[in-house]
């Protein structure tokens, strides 16, 4: 009997090790990305009702595909809590350095620092009015959420008032929200939290994979929204790697082969075998760094970083992943002028 139970501890210890890492891997997905130029506005929608008791509301936003070099829009969606007690921090853009970073949202015992952006239900800039948990049951606002009164009971009203109406998405920088975060939202930013979770991520993976949904396409204006925040006219070099500032080596395009045309089949053949060999010495250098990178993110959620670490941490890297970048295009136009056709024709 000891032996099996002995078995059966260490197998739930790997689930439970398994779990950990691949929450803290979708937790940290979008950590670290910045863009230079800001998102769209936040669009006008109609929240749709709740579906049942324990649902908490989760709004809208925009985020990041570095695949596509776009923001798409993840609408909002009610979400059962992670746990007795716990509210839901939104994500938000801020101005750092010339670009805007990505913050990702939480689930914690406090609604924190969400870059004082009107999300709207609830989410008026500053903690969340949509809802309370009272005795272990979560109570919501009639006056912002949109509750079916005949399933669910545990209802209130508060009025809010002195709510600015604006469709701004993110945090400093031109045209962007002025505001910081309180001692009390800092202080609730180093409280226990975690991220979003699988139905979340889920519904992120979905949006991404939805053409509809890119900014590029829609214009601001999603599918099922009502209208536009606003005007929107992104620069005309977006998409790729020219659209935002690569933070992580994932990020990265990947590598341009170039065809040899020396005119000598023997030397081009040599120089196709030495572009695969750097090619897959620069790719392991990427997966290394990359790796590297993760390790400080996993290390970041469980101390519970700050938004000044956060920021100089995501700084670091992007800082590492440039210069590792830089080098290697270094040493493809080397490799390319080591096998460049003599001037004045081809090498017969």
């Amino acid at each position: 009997m000891r032996r099996i139970f002995s078995l059966r501890t260490v197998l739930f210890a790997v689930v439970i090790l398994t779990i950990s890492v691949a929450t803290a891997r979708t937790a940290s997905a979008q950590i670290g990305i910045s863009v230079t130029f800001g998102p769209p506005a936040l669009p006008v929608y109609e929240q749709p009702i709740c579906p049942g008791d324990g649902y908490i509301w989760t709004p809208g936003y925009w985020a990041w595909d570095p695949d596509f070099g776009d923001y798409y829009w993840v609408p909002g969606t009610w979400v059962l809590a992670p746990e007795v007690g716990f509210l839901w921090t939104p994500p938000w853009w801020g101005w750092v350095n010339g670009a805007w970073f990505w913050h990702e949202g939480y689930w914690g015992p406090h609604v924190g620092f969400y870059g004082g952006i009107n999300y709207g239900f609830g989410y008026f800039g500053v903690g969340f009015v949509g809802g309370r948990w009272d005795g272990g049951h979560f109570f919501y606002n009639r006056t912002v959420a949109n509750i079916n009164v005949v399933n669910i009971h545990n209802v209130y009203e508060e009025r809010v008032t002195n709510v600015t109406v604006n469709h701004v998405s993110f945090n400093g920088g031109p045209g962007g929200i002025e505001a910081r975060p309180t001692a009390e939202e800092q202080r609730f930013e180093n409280e226990r939290h975690i991220g979003a979770i699988a139905a979340q991520t889920q519904h992120i993976q979905e949006a991404r994979g939805n053409p509809e949904f890119r900014a590029s396409a829609n214009h601001g204006r999603p599918p099922g929204v009502r209208e536009a925040g606003g005007a929107y006219n992104p620069p005309a070099n977006r998409g790729g790697a020219g659209g935002g500032n690569v933070v992580h080596p994932r990020d990265l395009p990947a590598f341009n082969k170039t065809t040899p045309n020396t005119g000598d089949p023997n030397r081009d053949r040599k120089f196709q075998q030495q572009q695969d060999k750097l090619f897959a010495k620069q790719d392991q250098e990427r997966q290394k760094l990359q790796q590297q990178q993760e390790k400080e993110h996993q290390q970041a959620t469980r101390q519970n970083f700050n938004q000044g670490r956060q920021q100089q941490m995501e700084q670091r890297h992007q800082q590492q992943t440039q210069q590792m970048q830089q080098r290697h295009t270094e040493q493809q136009q080397h490799l390319q002028q080591r096998y460049q056709p003599p001037s004045g024709g081809k090498r017969r």
